[in-house]
């Protein structure tokens, strides 16, 4: 095992002089690879014939993807911290890459269990620790801009699917999807799993943590606690998912990621139901694939936009615009969406924006509620929210299109039910982020107190 002593947090410590621009690659290099799980609507279809089942059963895949997301984000984010981000990512890429493989041999012996348990459990588990171990650090470099930091590690999530959805469009054409869907979707999984890990591990090499006492120069901590809702102490793990803060942040954040991943889990289907001429798609199934790659650019670049202009706004506001915003939005995609291609696509893409943004502020919201001791954690935690949303959201949008009608021969009418639940959870986590206050001081420990307590787990 000596030769994975690379792995080890104190190898990672980053020499005098470091410049911390560096850093952002490591983690986009990460979160490229695992944002490949917004592309799974590309071969959605393909996977459906291949196992004779119906979209729900499919759309089980990712939903359990999500789930292990979330609860590997929050069983594992204080083991994150310990061991620091290189030896947390190196466990993720193999997690990722097994979990290809175990659902490609899956797909290739027709056991749709085997999927479940390759891509959505194993893959899942890669993309929660994958997911919070580059955050965590990039906020440490920027203690001065922590919106900007976070939107800087997780847009490389929300771009993911804007490699992935034309690559695996051509792949699965070179490996003959039209005559053998069963094979193609096989070697399409094989051929990721290996090219991700390759990938990944550019990020593991050179990912580095700040020394101890490091700051930024010209940084003065004291402009960052007087602003708006940004706490003074320091609140554990443990602590805060004690605190209603937590819960509410929770609940806004949750309602915000059911209401966008109902969109991006059916992307390329939804584009040709909402402009079907007669029985056939006035928008061909290479477009719609492009419009998955589309809204990729919309995810990642809210990621980054929103969460950046939250250092400026504060993160309360701009969680309004998210949720507020997105309640407008679809009603317009209810009522008019379905006028325009164009009309339809800047709905989509705006409403993606706020999705990703929701989580890109979502580390920085939470450092200035709980401040930085165990901000990692704390956010592993808070992925939980994801994880309800990776199975209320596919749910919603699949249960109605199948009590719809038959897939290939629905219209946009037939999404009008799931689009005005999407309007009732939005409105729900609106009022959960109205309700947001500081956090009581009775929570907060001393940041000695909190460096003590790390050093010792």
């Amino acid at each position: 095992m000596a030769a994975l002593g690379f792995l080890d947090r104190e190898r990672t410590v980053a020499p005098h002089g470091y410049s911390r621009w560096l850093i952002p690659p490591a983690a986009l290099a990460i979160h490229l690879c695992i944002g490949q799980v917004y592309a799974t609507s590309v071969y959605k279809e393909a996977l459906r014939e291949r196992f004779d089942t119906n979209l729900t059963s499919i759309g089980l895949i990712f939903s359990i993807a999500i789930v292990a997301l979330g609860l590997s984000a929050a069983v594992f984010g204080t083991w994150v911290d310990r061991v620091g981000p290189r030896k947390a990512m190196f466990t993720a890429a193999c997690c990722w890459a097994v979990g290809f493989l175990v659902a490609a041999a899956g797909i290739a012996a027709g056991q749709l269990w085997l999927v479940y348990l390759g891509y959505g459990l194993i893959g899942g588990i890669g993309l929660g620790i994958g997911y919070i171990s580059p955050v965590s650090t990039l906020m440490k470099w920027f203690p001065d801009r922590p919106g900007l930091a976070s939107g800087m590690a997780i847009m490389g999530f929300g771009g993911g699917a804007m490699v992935a959805a034309p690559l695996s469009k051509q792949l699965l054409a070179w490996y003959g999807v039209e005559a053998a869907p069963g094979p193609a979707v096989t070697k399409l999984f094989i051929t990721l799993g290996v090219a991700y890990f390759v990938f990944m591990m550019m990020g593991v090499i050179t990912i580095r943590v700040p020394s101890q006492g490091w700051q930024p120069p010209h940084f003065d901590p004291a402009a960052v606690r007087a602003k708006p809702l940004v706490s003074t102490g320091n609140v554990s793990a443990a602590n805060a998912i004690k605190t209603p803060q937590f819960w509410l942040l929770w609940i806004a954040l949750m309602c915000n990621v059911t209401a966008g991943i109902g969109i991006l889990e059916n992307a390329d289907k939804m584009i040709q139901d909402f402009f079907r001429d007669g029985s056939n798609s006035a928008v061909s199934a290479v477009a719609a694939a492009g419009f998955v790659g589309l809204l990729s650019v919309g995810n990642m670049s809210g990621r980054f936009i929103w969460s950046t202009a939250s250092d400026g706004i504060g993160r309360k506001p701009t969680y309004l615009i998210y949720l507020g915003g997105g309640i407008v939005l679809y009603l317009l995609l209810a009522f008019v969406g379905g006028a325009s291609v164009p009309l339809f696509v800047l709905f989509c893409l705006v409403i993606i924006s706020f999705y990703g943004g929701g989580f890109a502020t979502a580390p920085a919201y939470l450092r200035d509620l709980f401040g930085t001791f165990q901000v990692g954690a704390i956010h592993g935690r808070l992925l939980t929210a994801w994880s309800t949303a990776g199975i209320v959201g596919p749910l919603i949008v699949n249960r109605v299109l199948d009590s719809q009608g038959e897939p290939g021969k629905l219209a946009a009418a037939d999404y009008r039910p799931a689009l005005f639940t999407m309007v009732g959870i939005l409105a729900v986590g609106l009022i959960a982020n109205l309700l947001i206050r500081p956090v009581a001081e009775r929570w907060q420990q001393q940041a000695s107190t909190g460096d003590r307590s790390e050093a010792r787990s």
